[in-house]
């Protein structure tokens, strides 16, 4: 997909899920066009560096070793701190203090992995928001949902879409009677920006009721940059979810889902019923990927023609993405314009 910005926008991205970087293990990871490396230390805390040891070159994330709170380069053992400081040599007495590696700040939200991007290496300018108390209205207790991994959570990888591509969703209500066939077609009844973050709310008309304003659900959402957005849902449903899009390099993302699904009064297992786990399949888990049959194959169209419901929220939503590039496009995408 050619755009006419980066694929390098600042921001939180997810990466993956908790379960999935056990303690003591190294995993490569590649994001952003960068070669990455994942461990989580003897301490149970987690640390995504630069990959490849400043020494000779070796990536740690393939035969690397975990050493306390240290990577350890399986080439010739240097050990690398979660500050990406050299902190030993195993064959000399000091280590060599000038050597560092980038580190990459990364925060665990209930089993969920996000990353701090940004293009020049800076720190954190913000806060990922919590999937809870972000909306305080509806009950914040996490004990009272399943977990999301890995019964109600779902990865595409290296798919040709752009994390803006994804973002043009959220003022879009009309897609979802073409798209995901929905019998009654929702709408976006207010959004607003706030501080960093691009907050709608959509609703979906009772059917059974003749009062257009009656709704059956809501949803509300807040995207966190153009990482993606989590979203509260209030009526005929009642979980939370996040939906996340990464980008691996300058033609393709990641993307994950999870669905936070409130309990079965009582249930206090790991593992959600069986009824539960096909409605939720049923329902929300099949339908996830039906945008992508759309997205992998469109054309960004930088002055488009909008339709008069929808020419507003789309031109604002577009103003508000602008924040997060901060450097110029490259390869393709300078030279869609």
């Amino acid at each position: 997909m050619k755009v006419p910005f980066t694929w390098k926008p600042t921001g939180w991205y997810m990466i993956g899920w908790s379960p999935e970087f056990p303690t003591g293990q190294a995993r490569p990871l590649r994001y952003f066009g960068e070669d990455l490396v994942a461990y989580r230390d003897d301490h149970g805390d987690l640390h995504v560096l630069q990959a490849h040891c400043r020494h000779l070159g070796a990536h740690l994330g393939h035969g690397g070793k975990v050493n306390g709170d240290c990577i350890e380069c399986p080439f010739h053992g240097w050990g690398w701190g979660p500050d990406g400081r050299n902190r030993y040599i195993p064959y000399q007495d000091r280590p060599n203090r000038a050597a560092q590696l980038r580190v990459w700040p990364v925060r665990e939200q209930y089993d969920c992995v996000f990353l701090w991007h940004h293009p020049d290496g800076e720190p954190p300018r913000w806060e990922m928001p919590d999937i809870f108390t972000s909306f305080p209205q509806f009950d914040t207790d996490p004990a009272n949902y399943y977990s999301p991994y890995p019964e109600f959570s779902r990865r595409a990888e290296r798919e040709p879409v752009h994390p803006q591509i994804v973002a043009e969703n959220g003022p879009d209500s009309v897609h979802f009677q073409y798209v995901h066939r929905a019998t009654v077609r929702p709408v976006v009844l207010d959004w607003r920006i706030v501080d960093r973050e691009w907050r709608f709310l959509t609703g979906w008309p009772d059917a059974r009721s003749d009062d257009p304003d009656k709704m059956a659900l809501r949803i509300h959402s807040h995207m966190f940059g153009l990482g993606g957005a989590i979203s509260a849902f209030e009526g005929s449903s009642n979980h939370r979810l996040i939906f996340a899009v990464t980008p691996v390099d300058d033609t393709c993302s990641n993307m994950f889902y999870s669905i936070w699904w409130p309990r079965v009064p009582g249930d206090d297992g790991d593992v959600p019923p069986d009824d539960v786990r096909a409605r939720v399949e049923k329902e929300f888990l099949i339908s996830v990927w039906d945008d992508l049959d759309i997205w992998r194959y469109q054309e960004y169209i930088e002055h488009p023609t909008h339709a008069t419901v929808d020419a507003r929220a789309y031109v604002e939503l577009r103003r508000w993405a602008t924040q997060f590039y901060e450097v110029p496009p490259t390869g393709d995408a300078a030279t869609a314009r």
